[in-house]
């Protein structure tokens, strides 16, 4: 597998784009990140200096070194690119920036290269870290597994060796090194990260198993059915990196624009400066003129048009529980008009709860007692329904009895000696099969129901006999159903539920939320869940994906706008993803889309600002005179009028409005 798995796209322009994205170490990404910060530093320690009157020896050589920090990578990217017969977006802002100090505009030169060398940093690290996570994948699965020979040996050999047909033993406790079929052997294998399933499934004799998934109690003898480069964690890798890039150019909307203008900026200040000489002005006023020009038509208010009010959102979300990665994310949050969301962790809490308990009549138990009877028998075990149960017993305050001779087989249940009297506890079809007496049957009953609702049922049986059965279940998130309606009514189309659990737990959580039969999408694998964003987008949809587990990366990878949950999710997901819910609220969503709704109208409002003011100031220096003075002013003065208007978007105003249009 390549060492860079996923790199950014490059921008597509015909005639001027930014540098393509270079492979680069983690070595370089963290030097990158040093200088734009130390450019923004002395930027900072600069401006006040220059602002309170200081003489310019004082505050010069800070801006100089500003220029310098932040402005050598991306003017030698420049450089490499013109080698290339391309025009850099970066090199013309070193050129304005350069113009700008040569008549005395150092700080708005030196604003504008910090701006984009802390942008470029930010970016790099980023990718960084996407790279990390999915390359931390792969450690998923083990290195080494034990194959078995044809005469009975065993030798450990490394899982990337392993072939089709060789036979793997895999211990309690161990991870599956390869994909496959069992051939022998009861277990329960935590697949929640393929699957996303809650709960452990039970494998028997001809189940399929995935390789990085974590076996239970019992030992498996597995047949290898799928090379190491083909499992489903090599194709979720694969599917990530694929997602990423060809994901459409991530490009702000001002970058669509200011590519052309700065070629326009670069031919018309040659003009400026070359025709008046042609008709015998003097070098020194040519030049003061076109760099008045310069001044006054480089996008500084134009690129603060836009980065404001997106920041703004940025950190208003961030107060409030989202953490937005970049200002390109910010805008297309807004664009979405489609979501497809998780249901393991993302609409549910993702752990296990008991939600019905069930006593049989003549078993002279109620409630309490026959919780404390499971409990105690489940005491010992570590299987994720056996904590549920006993979370349930300590949540009602309940005494839990020692017990003894405590065993567990996989797939069944457990077996203990509690008070005296032998407690069963486990899978209801393995406890009492065809039995027709008639607490079997009562118990049956009680089974089905639990089941039809979508719980999964634990039969608990005293010496022999039924004596109640326990429904648990995954908890709907408090805000799931409040969330669904508001992206459907802010979308105009109802969510798609996409999961790898089963289909009956998926549509009865749909139709507790709020979501049609035709919308649910179960028993999905990773490339499935992929593969139904990709139909969407294909529709011309803009599709904003919820999850939370490895299962949900390719699908996050390929969605307009992928979402994390932050405590829930996998280090791969909140690395993929372009956002993170931080305190797992899915109420904040819709939010945050319409927040980002708001950050777009004012970018419209400061774009017609700026352009205003800049065809105002350029018309007037090419069909008059321009005092210096007077153009700077006029330039700075739209700079700070675009700026404030963007700040609006820091006060928790704006965010209660944008949570308050959703309710």
């Amino acid at each position: 597998m390549p060492s860079d798995l996923i790199q950014r796209p490059e921008r597509a322009a015909p005639t001027v784009a930014r540098t393509a994205p270079k492979r680069r170490t983690r070595v370089f990404v963290l030097a990158e990140v040093r200088w734009a910060s130390a450019a923004l530093v002395l930027f900072l320690i600069a401006l006040p200096l220059q602002q309170t009157g200081m003489p310019s020896w004082v505050w010069g050589p800070l801006y100089a070194a500003a220029y310098v920090t932040g402005g050598w990578e991306p003017a030698w990217a420049g450089l490499t690119a013109l080698r290339e017969k391309t025009l850099d977006v970066d090199l013309l802002m070193i050129v304005a920036a350069i113009g700008a100090a040569s008549i005395g505009q150092v700080m708005d030169g030196a604003l504008l290269i910090v701006i984009f060398a802390t942008s470029g940093a930010l970016e790099a690290l980023a990718t960084a870290r996407t790279q990390d996570a999915v390359r931390g994948l792969l450690d998923m699965a083990p290195a080494t597994a034990m194959r078995q020979a044809d005469g009975g040996s065993e030798e450990s050999v490394a899982t990337e060796d392993l072939v089709v047909g060789d036979i793997i033993l895999i211990r309690p406790g161990e991870r599956v090194g390869a994909d496959g079929r069992v051939l022998e052997g009861v277990s329960e294998v935590d697949q929640a990260t393929i699957t996303g399933e809650p709960l452990p499934v039970a494998k028997e004799t001809g189940s399929e198993v995935f390789a990085g998934t974590l076996n239970g109690t019992g030992a498996l003898r597995v047949e290898v059915e799928r090379d190491a480069s083909d499992s489903v964690i090599a194709r979720i890798v694969a599917m990530v990196q694929e997602a990423s890039e060809t994901k459409a150019p991530t490009q702000l909307f001002i970058e669509k624009i200011e590519q052309r203008y700065s070629i326009g900026m670069v031919v018309a200040t040659l003009a400026v400066f070359l025709i008046p000489l042609a008709f015998g002005a003097d070098l020194t006023s040519a030049l003061l003129r076109a760099m008045t020009f310069m001044i006054v038509a480089s996008p500084c208010a134009v690129v603060l048009a836009t980065m404001p009010p997106l920041l703004s959102a940025i950190a208003n979300a961030g107060r409030h529980g989202v953490l937005v990665k970049s200002a390109v994310v910010m805008e297309r949050l807004g664009q979405v008009d489609a979501v497809a969301l998780d249901k393991t962790g993302t609409l549910t809490e993702g752990t296990p709860r008991v939600t019905d308990i069930r006593p049989l009549d003549g078993s002279g138990l109620d409630e309490d007692a026959l919780l404390a009877l499971t409990a105690a028998a489940e005491y010992p075990s570590e299987h994720p329904l056996a904590r549920a149960v006993v979370d349930a017993a300590r949540s009602r305050g309940l005494a839990i009895t020692e017990t003894r001779d405590f065993s567990s087989t996989p797939g069944i249940g457990v077996t203990a000696t509690v008070e005296g009297r032998t407690v069963k506890v486990g899978t209801p079809a393995r406890l009492i099969g065809d039995r027709d007496d008639s607490p079997s049957a009562r118990a049956a009953e009680l089974v089905a129901a639990l089941e039809e609702g979508g719980r999964t049922a634990v039969l608990a049986l005293r010496d022999g006999v039924p004596v109640g059965v326990l429904g648990i279940a995954d908890r709907l998130r408090p805000d799931a159903a409040a969330t669904v309606t508001a992206l459907t009514a802010l979308t105009g189309s109802t969510p798609l539920l996409v999961t790898g659990d089963n289909a009956r737990a998926a549509a009865r959580l749909a139709a507790e939320v709020g979501i049609t039969g035709d919308e649910v999408h179960a028993g999905l694998l990773p490339q499935d869940k992929a593969e139904a964003v990709r139909r969407l987008e294909a529709q011309g949809r803009r599709v904003l994906v919820i999850g939370d587990g490895v299962n949900d990366a390719p699908a996050l990878a390929a969605a307009h706008i992928g979402v994390a949950m932050g405590r829930a999710g996998s280090d791969l997901a909140l690395e993929t993803a372009d956002a993170v819910i931080v305190r797992d609220e899915l109420a904040t969503v819709p939010a945050v889309v319409n927040l980002s709704r708001a950050a777009r109208r004012l970018v419209v409002q400061n774009l017609f600002i700026a352009g205003f003011f800049i065809s105002g100031l350029v018309i007037w220096d090419l069909v008059g005179h321009l005092p210096l003075p007077l153009g700077v002013l006029g330039h700075e003065g739209s700079t700070v009028i675009v700026g404030l208007n963007g700040l609006r978007l820091l006060r928790d105003a704006a965010w209660n409005r944008a949570a308050e249009d959703v309710r």
